[in-house]
C-alpha cells in the first residue's frame, strides 16, 4: 500500500484480495449520518481513488440496518440558520452546507473504482442517496428504502433526484420521491433500484463480496474506464440537477412546514403541514 489507511471515525476500511470493505458504522442498529460522516467520506474516497492495491470498492452497513440517514439530532445546527428569518448572508451559507454535502456523496460516484453497494434492513433518505451514487446495488430480503425527504418538508438535495431516475426511470422515481412511500426488497428489484436479492443479510455479504472481487480480478485500468465511459453522460446530467436543487433549497427551504416537521419529528408525534 502506498499510505496508510485514514484514520475514521464514521466509518472503517479494510482491503483484501485488491477489495476495499468500507462500513457505516451504526449508532444503535444503523448508521445515522452525523458530522463525522459528512467530514470522512470525501477523505475516505480520495484514499481509496487513489490506493492503487484497491481495485473494487464494497459498501455496507454494520449493524441490523444499512442507515437511517441524515442524522437529525446531531445535524441540527446545520438546518438552524434556514429555521428563522433567513436572509442572503444565512442563505449564502446554506447553499455552500448543500454543495458541501453534495460532494460527500458524489465522492462515491466519481472514485474511479466502481463501489458495489450490500444494502441489509433500512436504507432510508441519506441512505438512498448513497447507493444512487454507487454503481451496482445488491440487498438482502429484509431490506427497506424510503425516499423520506418529503416527509420532513424537504427536497431531496444531496443525489437522489439526480440519479435515481437514470437507475429507475422517471415514473418510479417520481412515485417515490413525491409519496415518501417505502419500498420492500422484490420491489426494489422490480423497478431496477437494485440488481439482486438475497435470502439473509450473511448471504448478501457474501455474493457482494463476490461480485466486487470479479471486479478487481479484471485490468483495474480498464475497469476504470468502463466505469468512467458508463458514468459519463449521467454523471453530466446528475451535476446540473444538484445545482438546481442546491439553489432550490437555499431559496426556499425555510418554510413553516420545515419547522414543524423538525418539532413533530423531536416530539414524536405526526406533522401538520399547511403549505406555508
Amino acid at each position: 500500500m502506498s499510505s496508510p489507511v485514514p484514520a475514521l471515525t464514521a466509518l472503517s476500511i479494510s482491503i483484501d484480495e485488491h477489495v476495499a470493505t468500507v462500513t457505516l458504522r451504526a449508532s444503535g442498529k444503523a448508521s445515522r449520518m452525523g458530522p463525522a460522516f459528512w467530514r470522512e467520506m470525501p477523505e475516505a474516497f480520495a484514499w481509496l481513488d487513489a490506493e492503487p492495491d484497491v481495485r473494487s470498492v464494497l459498501l455496507r452497513g454494520e449493524g441490523e440496518h444499512f442507515s437511517y440517514g441524515l442524522d437529525l439530532a446531531t445535524m441540527g445546527g446545520e438546518l438552524a440558520s434556514v429555521l428563522g428569518d433567513a436572509l442572503a448572508k444565512e442563505r449564502t451559507e446554506f447553499l455552500a452546507t448543500i454543495e458541501r454535502m453534495q460532494r460527500t456523496m458524489t465522492c462515491v460516484a466519481s472514485c474511479r473504482k466502481p463501489v458495489v453497494a450490500a444494502v441489509a434492513g433500512w436504507c432510508v433518505g441519506g441512505g438512498v442517496d448513497l447507493i444512487t451514487a454507487c454503481d451496482v446495488r445488491l440487498c438482502s430480503a429484509d431490506a427497506r428504502f424510503s425516499v423520506r425527504e418529503v416527509k420532513l418538508a424537504m427536497v431531496a438535495d444531496v443525489g437522489t433526484l439526480a440519479r435515481l431516475p437514470a437507475i429507475v426511470g422517471q415514473g418510479h422515481a417520481r412515485l417515490l420521491a413525491l409519496t415518501g412511500d417505502d419500498i420492500d426488497a422484490a420491489r426494489a428489484l422490480r423497478i431496477g433500484l437494485v440488481e439482486d436479492v438475497f435470502d439473509t443479510p450473511a448471504a448478501l455479504f457474501d455474493a457482494a463480496g463476490a461480485v466486487a472481487r470479479r471486479i478487481a480480478q479484471n485490468p483495474p485500468l480498464v475497469v476504470q474506464g468502463v466505469k468512467q465511459v458508463l458514468s459519463a453522460a449521467s454523471e453530466r446530467a446528475a451535476a446540473e440537477s444538484l445545482r438546481t436543487v442546491a439553489l432550490w433549497n437555499a431559496a426556499f427551504l425555510p418554510s413553516h412546514d420545515l419547522r414543524e416537521a423538525m418539532t413533530a419529528f423531536l416530539e414524536k408525534r405526526p406533522p401538520r403541514f399547511e403549505g406555508r
